[in-house]
Parts: C-alpha cells; sequence; structure tokens
C-alpha cells in the first residue's frame, strides 16, 4: 500500500481504527491511539524510528489490531519485535475496567466534563484507552481535548467508529416532559360519515384506534431502535373533524417525567392511530390515505417550548 493513500484508505473504511483525536497524518509517522493500545496490551514499546522503519503494512497492522476488541497480542509481538531498531520490551499494560471510569480519570475532567458509568460503557475499549492512557501520562490539555472530541458535538447515534448506538442520557436532569403530534387521514365523505355514526363495518373506529396509539406509545423504544424506554404519565389521542371533507387530524399527547423527550412517543402514538383508522375502514373505502404525520409542540428539557409555526 503507498504511503500517500493511507489516511484515505483507512478513513474510508467503515471500521476505521483511527479516532477523531488522532492527528492528521498522510503516512502514519506519529503512533495513532489504537497503536499505543496495541504496543500496551502487547508489553512492547517502540521508538518513534523504529516504528516510522515498520513497512507501512505493519503500521497499519498494528494499528487495526488496537481497534479491535480484544488486541491480539501474539501478532503485534510479532511485528513489534522485527522492528528495527528493536523494540523495548515491557509489563503488559491492561485496559482499563470497562463497568465504569477509573476515579482519577473522573476528577482530572472535572465537572465541566462529567464522565458517567453509563457513557464509560457506551464508549468502544479504544475510546476508554484513550481516556485513561492520556490520563495516566499527565496529559491534561489533551485530555481535555480527547474527551470534547469523543463525547462533544458529534452524531450522537454514532460511535467513534461509526457504529449506531444508544446515547446516553444519565447526565441530564428529570424533568417534565411534553410532545404533540399529530396525522391526518383522508377518505371519501361518505365513509367519515359511516365511521362518525358508527356505522363502519368493523366497529368503533376511532375507539379502536385510540386505544392502538396508545399502546403504540408505550412500545415506542421497542420498534425504534435506539431510542430510550421513558417514563410515561399520560397519553392522550384524540380525533378532529377538519374544514375538508372526509379528513381527520389525530392528535396525540404524550407526556412523561425523565431525562429524555417523548417526541417519538407521541409521533407513534399518532402514525399508529392513523394506520389502525385505515385498517378498520379499508373493506370499504380501499383509496383512503394518510399525511403529514408531524410534531407540533414540545416542551422539557433544554429547549424549553417550541411549536411548530402555521404555514
Amino acid at each position: 500500500m503507498d504511503e500517500g493513500g493511507t489516511r484515505a484508505r483507512i478513513d474510508g473504511d467503515t471500521t476505521s481504527p483511527l479516532l477523531a483525536i488522532d492527528e492528521p497524518d498522510e503516512a502514519l509517522s506519529l503512533v495513532p491511539m489504537a497503536g499505543r493500545r496495541a504496543l500496551d496490551r502487547a508489553g512492547r514499546k517502540l521508538s518513534l524510528s523504529a516504528w516510522q522503519a515498520l513497512p507501512m503494512t505493519d503500521r497499519i497492522a498494528i494499528v487495526r489490531a488496537g481497534a479491535a476488541v480484544e488486541v491480539p497480542v501474539d501478532a503485534v509481538r510479532a511485528i513489534a519485535d522485527r522492528a528495527v531498531p528493536a523494540a523495548t520490551e515491557q509489563p503488559a499494560i491492561e485496559d482499563p475496567p470497562a463497568d465504569a471510569p477509573p476515579a482519577g480519570l473522573v476528577a482530572a475532567l472535572g465537572a465541566e466534563r462529567p464522565l458517567s458509568a453509563e457513557t464509560w460503557r457506551g464508549l468502544g475499549a479504544l475510546a476508554r484507552f484513550a481516556l485513561a492512557n492520556l490520563h495516566r501520562r499527565q496529559k491534561p490539555e489533551r485530555l481535555h481535548k480527547a474527551y470534547d472530541g469523543l463525547l462533544g458535538p458529534r452524531p450522537t447515534h454514532l460511535d467513534e467508529r461509526g457504529n449506531a448506538r444508544m446515547v446516553s442520557v444519565g447526565g441530564k436532569a428529570v424533568t417534565e416532559r411534553r410532545a404533540v403530534a399529530s396525522a391526518i387521514v383522508r377518505m371519501a365523505p361518505a365513509t367519515l360519515e359511516r365511521v362518525s355514526g358508527g356505522g363502519a363495518p368493523k366497529g368503533d373506529v376511532f375507539g379502536v384506534a385510540r386505544i392502538a396509539g396508545i399502546q403504540a406509545a408505550k412500545r415506542t423504544h421497542e420498534l425504534i431502535p435506539l431510542c430510550h424506554a421513558v417514563a410515561l404519565t399520560r397519553v392522550e389521542v384524540v380525533f378532529e373533524r377538519t374544514d375538508t371533507d372526509g379528513e381527520v387530524r389525530i392528535r396525540a399527547t404524550a407526556d412523561a417525567t425523565d431525562r429524555t423527550g417523548v417526541e417519538m412517543e407521541a409521533m407513534v402514538a399518532a402514525s399508529t392511530a392513523a394506520l389502525t383508522v385505515y385498517d378498520m375502514i379499508k373493506g370499504i373505502d380501499r383509496w383512503a390515505t394518510i399525511a403529514a404525520v408531524q410534531l407540533d409542540e414540545k416542551t422539557g428539557g433544554r429547549s424549553g417550548r417550541l411549536v411548530r409555526s402555521a404555514s
């Protein structure tokens, strides 16, 4: 592999072993965090000249080994032991515990950079190593920069290697949350008259749809992969005829006392109620439609109260 294309080829891989905090280096002339982890676990220390003298394929192999959940120490030792100048043997350094961050690390980060056990467990092995390594080496400025790079602004539902994850809300305050969502069901005017009068073949259309929406809200975390299970305190589903003939607006309100919002619960309730209405009437109105599933309002959390503008 040519050195000039190494960085691009690694970054183009969805399982990239490079962290965002690794300094840009086209030729891997500096040892990235994954390389440090691999060598620490293998009990080997390479001088910078020895690292740079390794063939690019060997450097990449060490870096990828250090990004693995379990470092293949024998393979790393085999590569390091053929380096020139020779690698120095040292006691192997274990990874930091995965269940909770070291107390010293938490203290070094301070209150401005909280690191809960839940957040720590949500990090990958390499990210945990990076934070612990910089703390152990007494590099406070780089430690803070690493924290901001790993836990600061970034795609919240992706880990440092681009894998989907459930974001941690452990550090958020428990507050009152509310969300209101809506959906529109359009049907033939005659169909709506039958539904409103209780004449639909399957029975009480709105009554069944109301229960379906409430039940769906309570199971949102089972339906949407990265949603948290929230402590719902109320779910309400109401049906309103609009000024358009044959049109019904479904409005779902979800309340909770929790660390995260209930927008998804409200939207799942509204959309499921709409689907249930369709299911109840499709025998008499096959071409009924569902439209405009949307969030209309939310309150609680850092963003406060937000209301969709009329347009």
